[in-house]
């Protein structure tokens, strides 16, 4: 840590005392900035994941231009199932496409779960060469989808609304969910654990669609592995957990090893700290679609948003992803409102 310039991040996810919150943003690093769809333009989606030189350059692009407190990796959830052996094809203005559905004992068992970190090595490579061109700036967040996610993926075979087809086939057939999960859990650890050997100082584990489940079934789905990857990460480095919608687990998360909860906007933050009761750095939640709004507008909620939080064991994000058409002047208005925080 005593390298670092900035080190807001990093005092923030592990409790020390802070000036200030940090502030980063989900997807910080692509869609809405110009320089990025610059290169969107010239090489297709996996080869800018698949280039270390061009992963670090998408990911230093919002550092250099809006100005976070830390780096995220440029990279994609949906190489964990390309690791595994499935063929994953990203489809413009479709989002992601998986031909071969996991439906069977024979799709599971076929699954290459030896080697996987390996395959991914483009991964690591791309988080060194950023570790060393950002020399020391603000850290650097490494990341993987929660193997609860991404069975959704590999079950349904497409980005969903309800993921339906996923649900069925956990419920239906749990025998073969745990297996396939499993396997997505063990590959998913070897895979972050290189990470943070090629220089992450962080880890985050996203579970986009364990919103979708009811508290029972995330515990026996979700949590049960994500509690497995935190617990092999978080001697290694801090682990931040991204459940959306799963509200009504944020008391079982901070009991947990995480050092830090991401929550949406639908999370109040009087509730995000009752159910945490100070023991986890809590870290959102800003809706993505306030960021259409006007600078000045945005400084107010930024404000407020603190208000409600505090300052100590907090981190200033979004509660999911920024939008393609989010003006970036709006983006940095909402970075600098951050930094400009001061208590009344």
């Amino acid at each position: 840590m005593s390298t670092l310039k900035n080190d807001f991040f990093l005092k923030a996810l592990i409790g020390e005392i802070v000036d200030r919150p940090p502030v980063w943003m989900m997807r910080q690093a692509g869609r809405y900035l110009p320089e990025y769809l610059k290169l969107k333009a010239k090489y297709d989606f996996f080869a800018r994941v698949e280039t270390p030189e061009l992963a670090c350059e998408i990911t230093l692009q919002p550092i250099d231009i809006v100005g976070p407190d830390a780096a995220i990796i440029f990279s994609d959830i949906l190489v964990i199932p390309q690791a595994l052996g499935e063929k994953v094809l990203m489809v413009e203005g479709k989002g992601p496409s998986l031909p071969h559905t996991i439906s069977t004992q024979a799709d599971i068992d076929a699954l290459q779960v030896e080697g996987a970190a390996e395959r991914l090595d483009y991964v690591c490579k791309a988080i060194s060469l950023t570790k060393r061109e950002l020399n020391g700036r603000v850290p650097l967040i490494g990341f993987a989808g929660a193997p609860f996610t991404i069975l959704c993926y590999m079950v349904e075979g497409k980005g969903s609304k309800t993921f339906d087809k996923a649900k069925q086939f956990c419920f239906s057939q749990p025998y073969l969910a745990h297996q396939l999960l499993q396997k997505i859990t063990d590959a998913t650890i070897s895979y972050l654990k290189a990470q943070v050997a090629a220089g992450a100082d962080c880890v985050q584990v996203f579970d986009s669609w364990s919103g979708m489940l009811s508290p029972v079934d995330f515990t026996n789905f979700a949590y049960k592995y994500t509690r497995q990857v935190s617990d092999a990460l978080s001697p290694l480095c801090p682990v931040i957990l991204f459940p959306k919608g799963s509200w009504y687990a944020l008391g079982q998360i901070a009991n947990s090893s995480v050092s830090a909860v991401g929550i949406d906007w639908t999370v109040s933050a009087a509730y995000a700290r009752e159910q945490t009761g100070g023991k986890i750095t809590i870290q959102g939640n800003f809706d993505p679609a306030k960021l259409l709004t006007t600078p000045a507008e945005i400084k107010r909620d930024v404000t407020k948003m603190i208000d409600d939080f505090g300052v100590q064991r907090y981190i200033a994000n979004l509660g999911h992803g920024i939008l393609p058409n989010v003006p970036v002047d709006n983006a940095k208005a909402f970075v600098d409102a951050v930094k400009e925080y001061k208590k009344k």
